[in-house]
């Protein structure tokens, strides 16, 4: 006798759980400690800003004024009005941008080589290089002078230029960035026929972005704020950048406060915002290459 079987209805997929978004507290203890902090290190920014708008009689009273009475422009107009501001912070834009460009270009190469690459003194190369960061700067001016000297740079702009090209931090830093990255990732790419250089340009650099804006942070801090080397090696008005210029306001017996104070906003702001745009990368760098 044959029997109809009864079907069963299919039991209902099990519910998917919902992954809830962790919420972020808008207040934590620790900013009871931070704020703090953070206000004493924004004071002398502030008050720059500040004095920046004071006249230089508001400037030298007695006790010092911290908000400006009446708010006036006559530093700034007469910063560019009065000196080639203009000039030394083109001289400064184009020394900073080099410099950059090349240690992004020369640094990383030189860092993926020796974290990477194969070849007879690599460790010794390294260890030479890493040596050159103990050596003063001051103990290397003159012999530096004197071989820009010969080669016709003292007075130009190159001669601000030329020792921004690379630096053994540098190069230190993208070896060290390029060693947490694992081998694995260029073992495929060079099983699916990608040589060296295509390896370096297309798998390593573009992981590598942390690293490149951490280096072009310090980088573009050292290079805009160096004035001790440019004030040795320049001495022609044409090529000074906005360090070396601002400089020039202070003297012996008279500083001219409203247009010092002028010209160091006008020199920080660029600081400030290229900063802001890779604060993001810097913090991931410094945690992943394990410098402190």
């Amino acid at each position: 006798m044959l029997t109809t079987p009864v079907l069963r209805e299919a039991a209902p997929p099990p519910p998917v759980p919902v992954r809830r978004r962790r919420l972020r507290r808008p207040f934590d203890p620790w900013h009871l400690l931070l704020m703090p902090v953070a206000l004493v290190f924004a004071f002398p920014l502030v008050q720059m800003i500040l004095t920046s708008f004071m006249s230089a009689a508001e400037i030298n009273s007695y006790p010092p004024r911290y908000l400006p009475r009446s708010p006036q422009i006559s530093g700034y107009v007469g910063l560019f009005t009065n000196a080639p501001a203009l000039r030394w912070l083109g001289n400064s834009v184009i020394v900073a941008g080099v410099a950059v460009l090349s240690h992004l270009v020369l640094c990383s190469a030189a860092g993926y080589g020796f974290a990477r690459l194969r070849f007879v003194g690599r460790r010794i190369g390294f260890l030479a290089i890493l040596a050159t960061i103990m050596i003063p700067t001051q103990l290397l001016m003159i012999p530096t002078y004197v071989m820009f000297s010969r080669f016709g740079l003292v007075d130009t702009l190159a001669a601000a230029i030329v020792p921004w090209l690379s630096s053994a931090f540098g190069i230190f830093l993208m070896r060290q960035f390029f060693l947490s990255l694992p081998v694995e990732l260029e073992d495929a790419a060079r099983i699916d026929g990608c040589s060296t250089f295509g390896v370096f340009w297309r798998i390593v650099l573009p992981l590598a972005r942390p690293a490149l804006a951490t280096l072009t942070i310090f980088t573009l801090l050292g290079s805009w704020n160096d004035l001790l080397w440019p004030l040795v090696a320049i001495s022609d008005e044409r090529w000074y950048t906005i360090q070396l210029g601002l400089a020039n306001f202070q003297g012996p017996r008279r500083t001219d406060w409203p247009m010092l104070m002028s010209g160091n906003v006008v020199a920080t702001l660029p600081l400030i915002v290229g900063f802001v745009l890779v604060q993001r990368q810097f913090i991931a760098t410094m945690t992943m290459s394990g410098i402190k």
